[in-house]
């Protein structure tokens, strides 16, 4: 336990810290980060068609819950742990976007900005109260708590974002060259200065949701809607693969601890 002064001036009150709960913001961490966004979008058609749709998000909301409590149990970064609960907000916030369109109708060009303001409050809320957005202090469990809230609204807003650009007009692959082209924009604007780094990574991080929820329903769904037709139970199969052994990786080399933060 240590103590933290409030900005406004109220006496010190007690903060529980822990080391830094994420991982230092590497190509690693980038790689897996589409990895889950792809695979969380197929997991969840998949689910949906295997289990009906009320009970794939049942178990999705439990397997979520289950996911964070391991998450905010840790006192520092786990590689294992982090990641699961980062694929299990993959499949639940899909699913979110999904419920809203396909089980109450409510257009993607309606869902895309609603979402938008959510994580706009989420990010309005988590400055006031802590002044910062940065990742790299995420060693409170209130800090933590903002962070995952965000996190879970920019999977639900790409999921929406993505759906919306594939079904006017730019189809899948379409939206993969869209939101590729897109996410070099933060990434450049903050190499020559003009985008501070905080606001480069929310607005990368955003992005990766679509791009890759994209590029994994271009590679699952048939020919008739534009895919490729592999099928969403073997491009499930094939990105937690691919996730697992990144992970592993990082697990056993640290890579994601050690190395220096670039974003």
């Amino acid at each position: 336990m240590s103590t933290e002064r409030v900005l406004d001036g109220r006496p010190l009150v007690p903060v529980r810290r822990t080391a830094n709960k994420v991982p230092e913001v590497t190509v690693y961490f980038w790689i897996i980060k589409v990895l889950t966004t792809g695979m969380g979008e197929t997991a969840s058609d998949l689910l949906a068609r295997l289990l009906g749709p009320m009970p794939a998000v049942a178990l999705g909301g439990l397997a979520l819950t289950v996911a964070l409590a391991v998450q905010f149990a840790l006192r520092r970064y786990v590689a294992w742990a982090y990641w699961t609960a980062v694929v299990m907000v993959s499949v639940f916030g899909t699913m979110a976007a999904d419920v809203l369109h396909v089980g109450l109708g409510v257009p993607y060009a309606v869902s895309t900005p609603a979402f938008l303001v959510v994580l706009a409050a989420v990010f309005v809320l988590w400055y006031a109260s802590e002044r910062t957005l940065s990742i790299h202090s995420i060693r409170t469990r209130r800090r933590e708590t903002f962070y995952w809230a965000a996190v879970l609204a920019t999977f639900a807003l790409g999921t929406a974002a993505g759906d919306f650009t594939a079904t006017v007009g730019f189809g899948y692959l379409g939206s993969v060259a869209l939101f590729a082209a897109a996410i070099c924009m933060p990434t450049l604007t903050h190499r020559f200065g003009t985008l501070n780094a905080v606001t480069a990574f929310w607005t990368a991080y955003v992005i990766t949701r679509p791009l890759g929820a994209s590029l994994a329903d271009w590679m699952a769904l048939g020919h008739a809607r534009g895919g490729l037709g592999f099928g969403l139970a073997p491009v499930t199969l094939a990105w937690t693969a691919a996730i697992v052994g990144c992970v592993g990786y990082l697990a056993m080399s640290q890579r994601d601890t050690h190395a220096r933060a670039a974003g």
